[in-house]
């Protein structure tokens, strides 16, 4: 999902908007979309939010005001965030950014009914980090 896909279309600017706390990204289709840091962080590419697999999705809580302190190129491809909550290493190829931009309401949708299935709030805090076979940064 993270790959880069060669009929995406490029990225021509991108702007970190920190106090409504949303990346800005305008691509060469002419479309622009404003994502939010949360949506990116509670679907961030990594295989700490993402795991090794199917079923292995580590649903994320507690991050609506979480923030982006930097934001570092990865060659041509990508950008990679570093979240206010430590989290940094969801690597955003310019597929998977246009793909949150396009997809933002299914994203929300589908996020708020895996919370009400797991019988968990958009607010709470994230539980204590159990052991998950994946090494950390």
């Amino acid at each position: 999902m993270a790959g880069l896909d060669r009929d995406t279309p490029s990225p021509e600017s991108i702007t970190l908007h920190g106090a409504s706390r949303v990346l800005e990204v305008g691509f060469s289709d002419g479309k622009t979309f404003r994502i939010p840091f949360e949506l990116m962080r509670i679907y961030s590419p990594s295989a700490e939010v993402q795991g090794h697999g199917p079923g292995q999705e580590v649903l994320q809580t507690g991050k609506r005001e979480v923030g982006v302190v930097a934001l570092e190129p990865v060659g041509n491809y990508a950008v990679q965030p570093t979240f206010s909550d430590g989290h940094d290493t969801g690597i955003f190829s310019w597929d998977y950014l246009y793909l949150l931009g396009a997809k933002e309401p299914e994203l929300w949708a589908e996020y708020n009914a895996r919370l009400q299935a797991a019988g968990v709030g958009r607010d709470d805090p994230m539980p204590e980090k159990a052991a998950s076979g994946c090494s950390s940064h």
